[in-house]
């Protein structure tokens, strides 16, 4: 009988293996698409005045480094990858660093919340669930998305695609959909610099963004 496959882990232990074995937060954090990246968020966060940032996966902290976070804090589900990040800021002030689990009570807030390439590597449908609450959660003012929107199956153990649009329109109803911006480097197969990801700029739909005005 051909050997079984290897349980995939969940998300939490799979990525903090990833870190503790030497591993990075992947090819689209490093390089030509990470660069890409950075040159959209950096004009984000020029374009809309943005002081403060919450990122829901931080990774390894090599994406943070090419963007002129204003105020940020990244949160990982890895205790490693929080390690690392730590080592890479160093005594940085305007750069903070904490371990959370989908689901941990958040009383942080931000202008913006943002999620690089995390919403297709979250393999339970709770663990999806809560992250996507807790996204939305903590902005108040924009949630930059950066992901795939399909939920088309995959060859790899470790990516789980989502529709996650349709998880705005019916659950975080107070927001919409601003501008989605096609990535530069789209899909191609066989090659690791391309991305089936694409930029999606949520803000708070008027009439929340009156009342949150008021407060």
């Amino acid at each position: 009988m051909p050997d079984e496959p290897e349980p995939i882990l969940p998300s939490a232990e799979l990525w903090d293996a990833v870190y503790a074995g030497g591993g990075t937060s992947g090819t689209g954090s490093y390089g030509r698409l990470a660069e890409f990246k950075a040159e959209v968020v950096n004009r984000l966060l020029v374009e809309h005045s943005i002081k403060s940032v919450i990122e829901l996966g931080c990774g390894d902290g090599n994406q943070a480094s090419l963007i002129d976070y204003p105020g940020y804090l990244g949160l990982d589900i890895s205790p490693t990858a929080i390690g690392l990040c730590r080592e890479r800021f160093g005594e940085d002030p305007t750069r903070a660093f904490r371990t959370y689990r989908t689901g941990d009570e958040l009383a942080d807030r931000a202008e913006l919340a943002i999620s690089l390439d995390v919403i297709y590597h979250l393999l339970e449908d709770e663990v999806y669930e809560r992250y996507m609450s807790d996204l939305f959660a903590v902005a108040t003012r924009f949630v930059v998305v950066y992901s795939s929107d399909t939920d088309e199956e995959t060859e790899w153990p470790e990516v789980r695609h989502h529709r996650f649009t349709d998880w705005v329109r019916e659950h975080a109803t107070d927001w919409t959909l601003q501008e989605r911006i096609p990535n530069r480097y789209p899909y191609v197969p066989g090659d690791v610099d391309s991305s089936w990801a694409d930029f999606y700029v949520f803000a708070p739909n008027p009439v929340r963004r009156r009342w949150w005005n008021r407060g």
